[in-house]
């Protein structure tokens, strides 16, 4: 039962695949174009391009007959509804008699853990217990597809902990393709098997958590990743990249990637003897609190974000303007091709 879009409206024009059983994260920054995927799946955009669940076109099709259960941000209850007669919604929709709608809401509660809220309405639930609900009714109409529209960005972090693991847990025992849209890279890499970055209404990226973090190709995968990122051209393990040379442990050439965390680079107020093959100049563009480190960045013919220790920052004196040098070790970064 594996989805096959193809969506070309507004600013967005991807294809993608989600396999049955498969959860996919669609991540990315505000502005992207992830909520129009989203609509478009769900049938409250045109798609611009083919649509196909298990093989059948439903790009055609109005949202009602989709098959497709939908988790908002917002919840999105219906507030004179009691918790169970908003699940039942669904069903009930669909031409479910009331009474095996009822009992089917009902045991939807029972499985997200709410089956003693079944009388209260939306105004008396916590956040997370509202979400709960939410999901209950998205999956009580025996859904071929869910789709999730940033599903804990409502909740405070104690109650996104508690309905991230339940969350995980449902979608681990759905038949269907998942799609779920953040903006949260957590949420990305703890719910979801395959992450699609996407970035101005494109697909910049494509993989396992494991493989967006170790290997990103934009700059705001590097980001999320939390690492430093170039590109160049590669002779041998010797990277030119714009005025800069690196020189990586690798032996690769051609076009390249060069990636390295900010924990990798020293920071020196002359330049360094000793072993170090990459150093460079700068000029400290600023200091902020990173953790229990310090974070810095550094302009010159080669950016650069460090991390140092509080210690660090005092005995080298860094302060915003501040004249630095930068070394990183050949062995501390990771070439890859691009």
């Amino acid at each position: 039962m594996s989805l096959v879009a193809e969506l070309r409206v507004r600013l967005v024009d991807v294809r993608f695949e989600v396999a049955a059983g498969e959860t996919v994260a669609i991540l990315g920054p505000n502005g992207a174009g992830k909520s129009t995927v989203l609509r478009a799946l769900a049938g409250l955009l045109p798609s611009g391009g083919p649509v196909s669940l298990a093989g059948e076109r439903i790009d055609h099709l109005p949202p009602e007959r989709r098959a497709t259960g939908v988790v908002f941000q917002d919840y999105l209850l219906f507030p004179h509804l009691s918790a169970l007669e908003n699940v039942a919604f669904g069903p009930r929709c669909a031409g479910v008699a009331r009474a095996q709608a009822r009992a089917v809401a009902a045991e939807w509660l029972e499985r997200v853990g709410l089956g003693e809220y079944a009388k209260a309405k939306p105004g008396q639930l916590s956040g997370g217990q509202a979400q709960r609900v939410a999901l209950a009714r998205a999956l009580a109409t025996g859904p071929r597809l869910l789709l999730m529209d940033e599903p804990l960005a409502a909740l405070d972090a104690r109650s996104r902990l508690e309905i991230r693991a339940q969350l995980r847990r449902h979608l681990s025992e759905f038949a269907g393709p998942s799609v779920l849209v953040t903006h949260d890279p957590l949420d990305a890499m703890t719910l979801a098997g395959r992450v699609l970055l996407l970035e101005d209404g494109r697909i910049t990226q494509d993989g396992s958590p494991a493989e967006i973090t170790s290997r990103p190709r934009t700059e705001y995968a590097a980001t999320l990743a939390g690492l430093n990122l170039y590109r160049g051209d590669a002779e041998r393990g010797v990277v030119r990249s714009g005025d800069a040379v690196l020189v990586t442990d690798s032996g690769l050439g051609g076009d390249v990637f060069v990636a390295f965390p900010p924990s990798a680079v020293a920071l020196y107020r002359s330049r360094p003897d000793g072993s170090p093959r990459n150093v460079w100049p700068g000029r400290v563009a600023g200091v902020d609190q990173h953790g229990d480190r310090v974070r810095v960045t550094v302009e010159g013919v080669l950016p650069v974000t460090a991390d140092v220790t509080p210690a660090a920052l005092a005995a080298l004196e860094l302060a915003p303007g501040s004249e630095v040098w930068a070394a990183v070790k050949a062995a501390e970064t990771h070439a890859y091709p691009a």
